[in-house]
């Protein structure tokens, strides 16, 4: 399994992106996982659901399972946030892991960068940015830069610059 990044402030575009970078690299025969990081509280429940009122009686885990698909619930219950490598091993194996958001752990990541949103570049402070995918040309960029229309190119370039996941360490441990 590999893993890369993609980072970039809020608007950017990285979900956009990625739901159109994903078939791309799933008809080149990749099996592609995502993870996300999410900075606000969230729910994949509801009110009223069996796995919700299990969750609410003090369950830890809760397992949901259908012909379709399973999906697997864990409570934090004042437990400290996993850090990234825990959570890549709860991943079952595939070819890629793209991941939106830890975008200030140490590994490879693809900047997001639309000028209209008025914010600065990550990179160059940021050394795990490998390339930049912008709406506008960027020549005083030190890594690669690649339209952001440019779907195929992306792939390329998620593909080139991913790493082993077994090379991720945590943020602690990189410092």
């Amino acid at each position: 399994m590999r893993i890369i990044g993609l980072a970039g402030w809020s608007g950017s575009g990285k979900t956009t992106l990625l739901t159109k970078v994903i078939p791309r690299l799933t008809a080149r025969g990749k099996r592609v996982s995502t993870l996300k990081h999410a900075h606000h509280a969230f729910d994949v429940d509801r009110p009223g659901k069996d796995s919700f009122e299990h969750r609410s009686a003090g369950a830890t885990e809760v397992l949901v399972v259908s012909g379709n698909r399973w999906a697997l619930m864990h409570e934090l219950r004042g437990a400290p946030e996993p850090e990234l490598p825990q959570l890549l091993a709860k991943l079952s194996n595939v070819d890629l892991v793209l991941v939106e958001g830890f975008k200030r752990e140490p590994f490879p990541k693809l900047e997001i960068y639309r000028a209209e949103n008025g914010k600065p570049l990550l990179h160059p402070d940021d050394r795990w940015i490998v390339a930049i995918a912008s709406d506008t040309p960027l020549p005083d960029a030190k890594v690669p830069v690649v339209d952001l229309n440019n779907i195929d190119g992306i792939a390329d370039l998620l593909l080139a610059k991913a790493i082993p996941i077994s090379e991720v360490k945590t943020h602690a441990d990189a410092i």
